[in-house]
């Protein structure tokens, strides 16, 4: 392990970024708290692939995801927060100062805001990882543009899946929402929408089993997928250009497993009405610990609580973490 310098050591690290992350950045900045934010591989978090926010206060006419990422980084490097765009791969918080390294360095922090997020769940089909960029994605946003006139796939229920079909519909020239059940976990807003949308339509009690494709000169490219019923099990295939998969996601906490008390699916505890988790000085917010709400403006309130949280215990265990600090040099 390489020695870790006085200059990696900071007060309160943030990992990941995101509207829980960069509000924890930016109420820390302005506690003097110098923060450090270890955006990880996916700066911004799930707003980088989000379309337009219509939802998000303050911004009347909406704001495009990644533009409201890049104003909240703006906003707390305005305060002194700083960015490190490196993925944490490894943590130690069994000791004090926390240690956390990334691929090429090593920090340690007084406390810590775990704002990792969540990341969206894919098919898990061997034929789904084969065409993911040729015509298979999970990103709307990302590649929609590459899907001008063309026939495209969307699999989920819920309000991420309508979502996508509907800002597919300004390059697609047909989406077709593919969904295991009759019914709909989106809210009702979300689905008129997309019901109302002349180039949506819908297969429902259906489930992917296999994508498609051909290869040529060296180029794969997905050609369709099979379908089978739910009910009467019977298969078909089903021509289409591409596919999106929106079926829902998965906190990003697999760093934290045996560290961090989480619940059966993976989402970090925290002690009711806080960003406290099991272990002093570490918290937690936004989409990693909330399953229930996954909105950008609860996530950054999450991210609200947790630097108020950081501030008040370290300011109470101020005189435990210098002698702390002095034991370990």
């Amino acid at each position: 392990m390489p020695v870790t310098g006085s200059n990696n050591h900071h007060k309160v690290i943030i990992i990941g970024a995101g509207p829980a992350g960069f509000t924890a950045a930016l109420y820390a900045a302005r506690a003097d708290l110098n923060p450090v934010m270890l955006e990880g591989l996916q700066p911004g978090g799930q707003l980088t692939i989000t379309t337009e926010v219509e939802n998000y206060p303050g911004f009347e006419h909406g704001i495009m995801g990644p533009e409201l990422t890049d104003v909240m980084r703006k906003q707390a490097h305005r305060f002194g927060a700083k960015s490190i765009y490196s993925e944490v791969t490894e943590v130690d918080f069994s000791k004090r100062p926390f240690v956390l390294k990334t691929y090429d360095n090593t920090y340690t922090a007084d406390a810590v805001i775990i704002a990792t997020g969540a990341s969206a769940k894919l098919l898990n089909i061997d034929s789904e990882k084969k065409y993911m960029g040729y015509g298979v994605s999970a990103c709307a946003t990302c590649d929609g543009f590459f899907f001008k006139n063309q026939r495209v796939l969307v699999v989920g229920g819920g309000d991420t899946a309508m979502e996508e079909a509907n800002f597919l519909t300004k390059f697609a020239s047909e989406v077709i929402i593919v969904h295991r059940r009759e019914e709909f976990r989106a809210s009702k807003i979300m689905l008129d929408r997309a019901m109302n949308n002349p180039k949506i339509k819908f297969l429902t009690n259906k489930v992917i089993t296999e994508v498609l494709g051909k290869e040529e000169n060296g180029r794969k490219t997905m050609t369709g997928v099979v379908l089978e019923d739910t009910i009467n099990h019977t298969k078909e295939e089903f021509q289409a250009d591409g596919l999106f998969v929106a079926i829902g996601h998965k906190p990003n906490t697999d760093l934290f497993k045996g560290i961090i008390d989480m619940d059966e699916t993976g989402y970090l505890k925290v002690k009711p009405g806080s960003s406290y988790t099991n272990i002093e000085g570490i918290f937690a917010a936004g989409d990693v610990t909330d399953k229930v709400y996954r909105q950008a403006v609860t996530a950054a309130g999450m991210g609200c609580m947790a630097a108020i949280d950081a501030e008040r215990w370290l300011e109470a265990n101020e005189h435990k973490l210098q002698l702390e600090s002095a034991e370990s040099k």
